[in-house]
Parts: structure tokens; C-alpha cells; sequence
């Protein structure tokens, strides 16, 4: 019998080769002709060829995160968690030798409904919102940062706004970015539509997303915005899971998941968005822009916090348009405060958010830490569309947020009397002199930024009590110590498949480039000087003390750095505790002088908060230059999860006595 198996988490670290290692064993016991394919961070690993799924009796997918199922329409196939790869590995090839699994069709349910016992607990709206929002970023990220660039060496202050000279390389640049950014809300819409109905939702996806941003279709000037694109997404993607569903005779099925169900789903979301919702969207803006036109006159207090507020509840979309078309207007009257207010709370959405994400690993994932950097930048630059992937992923606790803040900032402005002559905002346009009151402009920016700042950290909940895992269609729910764990390493970017780390550091202890080291096997960046025997710490903070200690002495660490900072920042977003006795914190520092690896062994254990429950005895902790040009700590994760997954490996390094002898089975780890 041969079985084919797919594993894959989150992270694609340390639980896919845990999973595929099992599941090679337990085959092995079994007597089962058993390949694995990975995908993980590193990459997709022993990938199947055709040969492979046509032999195939069966395919195990043992997996947390959304895995393309079209390449074994007709196998039987088995989806379960990645935990229970790790777990029951024996229990899941029995369950396909004795041929109690489905088969799989193209056009048959979903996944998630296959067993009724493998369906998540976790909310699924939640992981199709994250579906579509992961897609968007690169989008944003590209058209904002662009169009920053282009305003700024190349933007011109009119009467009109920030122009850009048509015949500009600039202009050029603008147009870029501004593709960029049309590419949005298609993209959201589509990939949540992919989530829920997997490929045959796409392009309805997207069309209805493509509609969503384009008010013309519905008579409206702004469009619906990326709110317009999730309503589409979720839209599209559950009518053409409702098709899916309509049994169809044999001869139909072929072209289902690529004409039939396209089709259907994409004329039913359009003539929804346009004759349903867009018409309504339509006619709600137009008396908006009516009623704040009346506003004139009355409060200024009140006019500030409505501005404000309509300015950073959909951040670029059609309720932010209004009250930018309106501050336009009366830049055009001669009023410059209403464009004042304004300029003030385009800005303070993505400079809260940014710092809120750079200033707080609680509440934030190192992914969400990384883009608050663009976001800020984009701030800057007075385009408040940079705030967007953190509303879209915490609605309920972003939005309330910084529209607080910006309605605190656009009251500030009003009360120190501030002016903007062209119809932009963001400190770019106090640099370049269109803004009155420049001091008064900056205190509201920062008075509006810290509201907002507050306010976030005080709703969002830290990250390892909320980041759900991304389990995959089919899979059992991650444990909670499991979710903890998961949420790591979840930014690391993709690995070579030897990795190559480089450091050599200046004078001034500054790291700097140096030729690359190749990591073949563990013992490459494993010397005896780094084997520790008896640790002596009693405590997980005595143990990493401990261990850098080591990692010092050899020269590998500057005793003057943060290495200890990195390695306990890493522990507080989840333990690297990953059960059966084994520990790897790993971090990475400009305080490390070369990539290393200190192994240590505490024989009566010590609390890591591992998945299991097991104290720590076997303890690798990982050291890698912040400037390498690879990951190398994914390579050693990964080979490490393999090999530690050998109980009589596990076994034979407690049982070590000479240092020696530790280093000859560490030698076998590659």
C-alpha cells in the first residue's frame, strides 16, 4: 500500500517536520510505503510528481493552514490537524488502510464539513477575513510607499493640492502606486472568497471586489472601500460554496469548478452590489455630503468630530472620500481649516497604528510589528490606507480607536486654528509649507496619535491570549497551548535549503557583512566548548542566563548586548518549550558575532510552559546575527524537529556523560 502525506503549520517551523517525522515512522512500523511532502517556511520539500498521486491509495494532510486539495480530486483523502500528525501518526494510517475516508471530488463539500469530528471550533470568519487581508498587504505596502516617494521629490504645491507634473518621471512613479492600490480591494475580496470556496471562488471574488471600488457601477463617486471588499469576499465565496453544492450529473463536473461555478457566482455578487447594495451606498453618500454642507455655521466643535470621524472609519473608502471632497470644496471658498482638520486625521490613523505595533510586542505578532514600520512611513505621507490591515484583522478594537484619535486631532486643529491650502494631509504638507500654524498642526498629529496609541493597547487583547492559529479545512482545533505556539516565527521569511548566515563586526562592535557560513548539519555551529552537560539553573531565566554565559565565554555573544532581550522577547509571544522534554529558545541580536548553537542538559528539568506539559532537559538555544542574509535559525528548527522526534535519539543524549560523546550525536543531525 503507498500513502502520500501533506504537513504543514503556520509557522512551517518547528510541528511540520514533527508531523512528517512521525508519520515516516509510524509508516515505517507499519509496513506502509509512506511519502511526506512539506511546506513549510523553507519552502515545499519532497514535492509528489504525478507518478506519485496516480500510485497513491490514499493521502493524509495533516496541516493548520489552507492546503490546495485540486491535484487529488478522486483519492481518498484524510485532513486532520497538524497535531495529529505529531500525535497519532499510527492511528491515521490505520484509519486509511482499513479505507474509512471519503474520496475526494472537486466539486464535493468543503473540507471543513468532510468530518464532522475534524471540523474547527475556531471562528471561520475570522480565518477568511485573514485569508484576504495577508494577500492585500504587499498591495498597500507598494502603492503607498510609492505614491509617497513620488509626492515628495516630485509633488508640486497648488491651489489644487499636491500635483505632480505630468511630464515627471514622478507622475510615472504616482501611476505605479496608484495601480497598486486599485489592485486592493480585488485582492481582499477574492483571497476571502478563496478561503471560504477554495479556488472556484476567486474570480468571483474579485470581480465583486473590483465593483465594490468602483462607484460608477452604482452611481457613486467613491465606492464602497475595503468594508465594500470584505462584504463582496464573504458574498462571493459562500454563493459559489452554495453552488458547489448542487449535484450535478458526472458529465458536468469537469467544467463546474472552472466555468459554471465562476460564472453563476460572479453575475450573481455583481447584480447584488449593483442593484442591492451599491445603489443604497450611492444615495447614503450623496446625503452625507449634503448634510455636512449644511453643517457650516453650526458648532465648529461638532463639524471637527464628524470630520474626524468620517476620515478614519474606513480609512480611503467612500465615507473618508466624502469628508475629503468636502474639505476640497472649501479649500475652493477660501476656507482652509475645515482641509486643516482633515490633513490632521488622514495622518493619524497610520502613525498611531504603526507606533501602536512598533512600541508593543504584547499586543502585536512580529508580522504585524514589521508592517507598522510601512505604516508609519505611509502616515507620514498623509495616506491613511496604511492603516487598513490592522482595522481589517481587529475591527471592533481598531476602528473605535483611531477614530478617537483622529477626531481628538482634527478638535486640536480646529482650536489652534489650523490651515491647509491643498487638498492632501500628513506631515508632508506642513514640510512643504501649505499648512498654517505649523506647530499647532504637529500637536494635534501627536495629541491625535496618542489617543489613539492608548486606546488600542487598552482594547486589544496580548497577543498569545488572541492569535488563533490558522487551522486548515478539516483540521481538529489546535489546543491552546498549541495557539500559543503557533503564533511565533509566524514573519520569518523563506530559508535557502542550506542556510547561509553572515556577521563580522567593525571596531565599534557595529555587525556588518562578512562571507556566508553554510549550515550542512548541526555540528557546523556546535563546538564541545558550546555542550554543556550540567546546567545548574533551576529556573527557565537561570537557564537562558546560563546558556548565553556560554555563548559569551566562546566568544559568540557580546556580553554588552540585548541577545538576552531577543531571546526572552521571543518567549513572551509563546514558549519555545515544544514538549517531550525539549526546550529551543533562539533569537536574533546585533549582539551576536557568529551564528552558534550552545546545547545544554538539566537533568531534573526545568518549567519552559511546554505544549505537553514536560519540563525541559534537553535545551538548544539558537544564536543568529540580526543582519544574516538567511534565516539560519529556520534550518536548524527544522533540522532539529526531525531528529528529536527519534526516542531513542532523545534517550541516548540524556544517558551522555563526556562532552564527547554529546557532539557525536549531535553530529548526526542534519
Amino acid at each position: 500500500m503507498k500513502i502520500l502525506a501533506i504537513t504543514s503549520c503556520p509557522n512551517g517551523i518547528a510541528h511540520t517536520y514533527m508531523a512528517a517525522e512521525n508519520l515516516q515512522k509510524a509508516g515505517a512500523k507499519l509496513g506502509v510505503e509512506l511519502k511526506v511532502e512539506t511546506q513549510g517556511s523553507i519552502g515545499v520539500e519532497n514535492q509528489f510528481t504525478e507518478q506519485d498521486i496516480r500510485e497513491a491509495d490514499g493521502i493524509i494532510i495533516a496541516a493548520d493552514k489552507t492546503v490546495v486539495k485540486d491535484r487529488f480530486v478522486g483519492k481518498k483523502l484524510l485532513v486532520v490537524g497538524v497535531q495529529d500528525g505529531i500525535r497519532r501518526p499510527e492511528e491515521l494510517i490505520q484509519q486509511m488502510i482499513k479505507g474509512d475516508v471519503p474520496v475526494y471530488q472537486a466539486q464535493s463539500k468543503s473540507a471543513e464539513d468532510m468530518t464532522g469530528e475534524n471540523k474547527p471550533k475556531q471562528n471561520p470568519i475570522y480565518r477568511h477575513l485573514m485569508n484576504g487581508v495577508s494577500y492585500m498587504v504587499p498591495f498597500i505596502v507598494i502603492g503607498g510607499l510609492l505614491i509617497a516617494v513620488a509626492l515628495t521629490m516630485g509633488g508640486v504645491k497648488t491651489p489644487g493640492g499636491l500635483v505632480i507634473p505630468e511630464d515627471s518621471i514622478w507622475k510615472t512613479i504616482e501611476s505605479i502606486g496608484g495601480a497598486a492600490f486599485t489592485f486592493m480591494v480585488p485582492i481582499l475580496a477574492g483571497f476571502i472568497a478563496m478561503s471560504i470556496a477554495d479556488r472556484p471562488g476567486l474570480a468571483p471574488g474579485m470581480v465583486g471586489g473590483f465593483i465594490a471600488a468602483n462607484g460608477s457601477f452604482y452611481g457613486s463617486e467613491a465606492g464602497a472601500g475595503f468594508i465594500g471588499g470584505i462584504i463582496a469576499g464573504f458574498l462571493a465565496g459562500y454563493v459559489a460554496l452554495a453552488i458547489k453544492k448542487i449535484k450535478v450529473p458526472r458529465s458536468l463536473q469537469p467544467i463546474m469548478p472552472i466555468i459554471v461555478i465562476p460564472v453563476l457566482a460572479s453575475l450573481i455578487v455583481g447584480l447584488i452590489f449593483v442593484f442591492v447594495v451599491g445603489a443604497p451606498v450611492a444615495n447614503l453618500f450623496e446625503a452625507l455630503t449634503v448634510w455636512l454642507a449644511g453643517m457650516q455655521g453650526t458648532s465648529s466643535i461638532l463639524l471637527a468630530l464628524i470630520l474626524g470621524a468620517m476620515i478614519s472609519f474606513d480609512m480611503g473608502g467612500p465615507v473618508n472620500k466624502v469628508a475629503f471632497l468636502f474639505g476640497s470644496a472649501m479649500i475652493g471658498e477660501g476656507n482652509y481649516v475645515i482641509m486643516g482638520q482633515i490633513a490632521v486625521a488622514i495622518c493619524v490613523p497610520p502613525i498611531a497604528m504603526g507606533l501602536a505595533a512598533m512600541m508593543n510586542k504584547k499586543k502585536f505578532t512580529p508580522a504585524e510589528r514589521e508592517a507598522g514600520k510601512a505604516t508609519f512611513t505611509m502616515g507620514l505621507f498623509g495616506i491613511t490606507e496604511g492603516a487598513i490591515p490592522f482595522a481589517a484583522q481587529d475591527p471592533l478594537r481598531v476602528i473605535p480607536s483611531i477614530m478617537v484619535g483622529s477626531m481628538t486631532g482634527s478638535m486640536i486643529a480646529m482650536f489652534g486654528n489650523v490651515g491647509d491650502r491643498v487638498a492632501h494631509g500628513g506631515p508632508i504638507v506642513a514640510v512643504l509649507g501649505a499648512v498654517d500654524n505649523v506647530l499647532m498642526f504637529f500637536l494635534a498629529v501627536i495629541g491625535g496619535a496618542a489617543v489613539s496609541i492608548i486606546m488600542v493597547s487598552l482594547l486589544k487583547k496580548d497577543v498569545a491570549g488572541v492569535t488563533p492559529a490558522v487551522v486548515g479545512k478539516g483540521a481538529k482545533e489546535t489546543p491552546a497551548g498549541a495557539r500559543k505556539e503557533l503564533a511565533a516565527d509566524t514573519a520569518a521569511p523563506m530559508a535557502a535549503d542550506s542556510a547561509e548566515v553572515t556577521s563580522t563586526v567593525t571596531h565599534n562592535g557595529t555587525a556588518t557583512e562578512a562571507p556566508a557560513i553554510r549550515v550542512e548539519k548541526l555540528t557546523d555551529i556546535v563546538t564541545m566548548d558550546l555542550i554543556n552537560l550540567n546546567l545548574i539553573g533551576t529556573t527557565q531565566d537561570a537557564v537562558i542566563d546560563e546558556m548565553i554565559g556560554v555563548l559569551e565565554q566562546n566568544g559568540a555573544v557580546r556580553a554588552d548586548g540585548d541577545f538576552k532581550q531577543a531571546i526572552l522577547a521571543r518567549e513572551q509571544e509563546s514558549s519555545t518549550g515544544i514538549g517531550m522534554n525539549i526546550a529551543i529558545p533562539h533569537g536574533k541580536s546585533d549582539a551576536v558575532l557568529k551564528p552558534s548553537v550552545v546545547f545544554g542538559i538539566q537533568q531534573d528539568g526545568v518549567d519552559w510552559k511546554s505544549l505537553d506539559g514536560s519540563e525541559a532537559k534537553l535545551i538548544f538555544m539558537i544564536a543568529v546575527p540580526r543582519n544574516s542574509k538567511q534565516n539560519a535559525h529556520l534550518k536548524v528548527l527544522q533540522m532539529l524537529s526531525r531528529k528529536l522526534m527519534d526516542d531513542d535519539f532523545r534517550e541516548a543524549l540524556l544517558a551522555v556523560t563526556t562532552k564527547e560523546e554529546a557532539y557525536q550525536l549531535l553530529d548526526q543531525v542534519q
